[in-house]
């Protein structure tokens, strides 16, 4: 996790905002949903200065065979739909990444969800859930 944050922080960070109305968006949460991501949320950090990205998506995963159906699926449809692919993608046996430079997924299982825990680090985003 170390090396991600490294990475994350060493980029730049798009000056073009996204919203949740924007193609990349949708079709991040779409096939995290397709592929049956639960408690999926996404936290909108666009207003929050310290921030590198505009949006994170996070949902859990009970098994690494879920965690790769997800990671592959949204890479096949962001290259397909938004001609893009990711920025970085890093994976363990407990989570998943993929940065899109605005939007940055991450999967995990449920205990890594709960020791990184994203929504208590950027309480002061403005969440939303999508199951």
């Amino acid at each position: 996790m170390k090396k991600i944050v490294q990475k994350l922080e060493n980029r730049d960070k798009s000056s073009a905002k996204l919203t949740r109305d924007s193609l990349l968006f949708k079709v991040i949460l779409d096939a995290v949903l397709t592929k049956n991501g639960q408690n999926v949320n996404s936290l909108d950090l666009r207003d929050i200065e310290e921030s590198i990205t505009d949006f994170y998506i996070i949902c859990d995963v009970e098994t690494n065979t879920e965690m790769q159906a997800i990671a592959n699926f949204v890479e096949k449809q962001v290259r397909e739909l938004c001609h893009e692919k990711p920025f970085a993608l890093e994976e363990s046996d407990e989570w998943a990444l993929l940065d899109y430079i605005n939007i940055v997924l991450h999967i995990f299982k449920p205990e890594e969800r709960a020791f990184y825990d994203l929504e208590g680090m950027w309480s002061d985003s403005k969440k939303m859930s999508h199951n």
